[in-house]
């Protein structure tokens, strides 16, 4: 079961009309792709995604792409609760969309449910969790990750003894409890392994004293209160095919527009965290049938040139130079224009003589010749841009799914 419903409001007004699993990440993929790959290559292949949130643009990616060319469309199913919820009410809490169709997992034949985020950008082999969740005989295991002491007070934390069996779960502790015989402590990445029978029981008992169930609010409290058996697995002990050192704990929330643009801008280094050329472990999403990209024209001043960027299919530098930047599909830059530091999302069509520095530009957008962007931020907020803290000017179109 896949949760993704948010709406992501700290990545507006990129999540104006689009739900956050839905927004473009790395040129070609929707960060939803993610956890999808992950359990696709995992090999598990029966998955419900539950979608609420300006719904339409992540239900077609899903029908288009996942239902069509893995060729196990009733097995890739998102479903809403406008459209197929008994109560026909929105998800009030984590655990509440799961009891909403809780019918699906009890006329299933499963030992085991994974209930995970649509939201994060991560690899993980999810049969190692389900190993490590059958070997403890467990009730619910959740997986970890490894964070810093300063930085968990930002996290749910969990106390855990010398078997990782969890003993306490705090949200954002002002005094955070590390991990036995570590300098670390356990922050919740919200990927859940459930039992079925135990996870359909505590549901069925937190309806009963809760509204708004949710997972690390209610359920896991209600469970630890219950003496019930819960661990937490080492997301650091997790290894994919062909992963490189560096890869290792890779695992990013981009909830905010800052860590977005990080992680998106991560990709184009020399060896990144993220490796998407690993195709032991493929990230996988809806190709498209388009051309590939070029650069044209090479005359002094006039000459075509992607340099250290990130270039997706059906784009055209026309006598532009685009450096360290994210290229999504179908882009053109036209000549004498510069384009630095920055991501277009698909579509993206860059006039003549334009200068656009650490930006942000949504799909379909066109950039009218002679623009700036990115050079004086007074003047890009008069024009209704949004720049955040850090300098980051975002081009939304308010129309755009």
């Amino acid at each position: 079961m896949v949760l993704a419903g948010g709406k992501g409001e700290r990545l507006s007004p990129l999540t104006t009309r689009r739900a956050k699993p839905s927004v473009m990440f790395g040129g070609k993929y929707k960060i939803i792709d993610f956890v999808l790959s992950n359990l696709f290559n995992s090999g598990i292949k029966k998955v419900y995604i539950l979608t609420q949130y300006r719904a339409y643009s992540l239900n077609k990616h899903i029908r288009e792409s996942w239902g069509k060319w893995t060729g196990l469309g009733e097995f890739f199913v998102s479903i809403s609760p406008e459209t197929s919820s008994e109560s026909e009410e929105w998800f009030k809490g984590t655990a509440d969309a799961i009891l909403q169709y809780l019918r699906f997992v009890e006329s299933s034949d499963a030992d085991y449910v994974a209930i995970f985020g649509g939201d994060h950008v991560y690899k993980m082999d999810v049969s190692q969790m389900i190993d490590n969740h059958r070997r403890n005989r467990a009730d619910l295991t959740v997986a970890a990750l490894e964070v810093p002491v300063e930085e968990a007070s930002r996290f749910g934390v969990f106390s855990v003894d010398e078997d990782y069996h969890i003993t306490a779960f705090t949200e954002k502790p002002a005094n955070p409890e590390s991990i036995p015989g570590r300098s670390t402590c356990f922050a919740s990445m919200g990927n859940y392994i459930f039992s079925t029978k135990k996870l359909i029981e505590v549901l069925q008992e937190g309806k009963k004293r809760y509204e708004d169930l949710d997972f690390g609010k209610h359920v896991i409290p209600m469970m630890l209160e219950n003496r019930d058996k819960v661990f937490a697995y080492n997301f650091n002990d997790n290894i994919i095919p062909g992963m490189k050192a560096e890869e290792k704990g890779y695992w990013k929330d981009v909830g905010t527009l800052d860590s977005y643009y990080e992680a998106n801008m991560d990709l184009i280094n020399v060896s990144p965290q993220l490796n998407l050329y690993n195709y032991k472990w493929p990230i996988l999403t809806n190709q498209g049938n388009l051309p590939p990209a070029k650069t044209v024209f090479d005359e002094e001043g006039r000459r075509g040139m992607n340099i250290d960027s990130y270039v997706c299919a059906g784009c055209i530098t026309s006598g532009a130079t685009v450096k360290r930047t994210i290229l999504g599909p179908r882009c053109k830059v036209n000549s004498f224009s510069l384009v630095e530091d920055s991501i277009l999302f698909e579509n993206v069509t860059v006039g003549r003589n334009v200068t656009i520095k650490k930006a942000i530009i949504d799909k379909n957008i066109v950039i009218p010749d002679g623009t700036e962007i990115g050079l004086d931020h007074d003047k890009d907020r008069l024009k209704g841009y949004r720049v955040t803290e850090s300098g980051i000017v975002v081009v939304s179109n308010p129309e755009t799914r």
